[in-house]
């Protein structure tokens, strides 16, 4: 496997300036790049656009839209879905939020009805809203919505040029029916990220990823069932990890070209 399909997570390197990521993946053959809205918005919208453009790198993804509990949840969406129609980005990774004040069954009906209400919006603009299942242990404050199965609940009634998902490695692998929702998701995979999961886990949970290999995850069984769905995309390295974030740029680059070279 070559770096054909590649994309670098700018979360991978969070503290790498914008526009020496840029330049870090071009100069190393690197295609694609996962972009973040703030330090997108940081730098200019209209500035990141023509860099990246120059650099002749391809936006794979625009993280992040969704918490549809936030007040400001519709207008914040439709920004993020004109940022990412600006930067060419095929999709808006949604992380949907969690409870914020309610039960369970409310604040899925939420994230519901919040689909419903930006589907058209995104299909009109060329984009696609990909509803990332995350891990249990995010549902009380990050994302309600759990499961690979939960996600292509809620995308089934909207066109999947519209509502697709994100698979993300680190957060499914532990279902014991992934690879039949896997297949069950031909045609809804919008974006495809990696990440492992390493033991032991660190007190802030959410920066205890791992570069693939590091961990857990079977991940040449992930690349062959994503493949199997007919998925022929872009694959991203996105990871969080306080450690990895405190070295040089260019070496976490490095190192996440050699873990994903390494794969197959």
């Amino acid at each position: 496997m070559g770096l054909e399909r590649f994309s670098f997570n700018q979360a991978t390197a969070k503290f790498w300036p914008l526009p020496e990521v840029v330049a870090g993946c071009a100069v190393a053959g690197v295609p694609g790049i996962g972009l973040w809205r703030e330090p997108v918005r940081d730098y200019g919208l209209a500035r990141t656009a023509a860099l990246v453009r120059e650099a002749g790198l391809t936006v794979t993804s625009l993280c992040r839209g969704g918490f549809f509990g936030a007040d400001d949840w519709l207008d914040d969406n439709r920004a993020a879905i004109d940022e990412a129609a600006e930067l060419g980005a095929p999709a808006v990774v949604l992380v949907c939020g969690g409870l914020a004040g309610r039960s369970l069954e409310p604040a899925r009906a939420r994230v519901a009805a919040g689909l419903e209400a930006l589907a058209p919006y995104a299909l009109d603009a060329g984009v696609r809203l990909a509803i990332e299942p995350m891990h249990p242990m995010f549902c009380a404050d990050r994302s309600v919505v759990a499961t690979l199965g939960a996600a292509l609940d809620l995308a089934a009634p909207f066109p999947p040029e519209a509502v697709g998902i994100t698979v993300d490695t680190y957060h499914v692998w532990w279902d014991e029916r992934v690879w039949e929702l896997i297949a069950a998701a031909a045609g809804r995979i919008a974006c495809f990220q990696l990440a492992d999961w390493i033991l032991p886990l660190p007190a802030d949970v959410l920066v205890g990823r791992g570069l693939p290999g590091t961990g857990h995850i079977e991940f040449p069984r992930f690349l062959t069932a994503v493949a199997a769905t007919g998925y022929t995309g872009p694959i991203e390295v996105e990871v969080f990890n306080a450690e990895l974030w405190s070295r040089p740029g260019q070496e976490i680059l490095n190192d996440t070209i050699a873990a994903y070279l390494a794969l197959t």
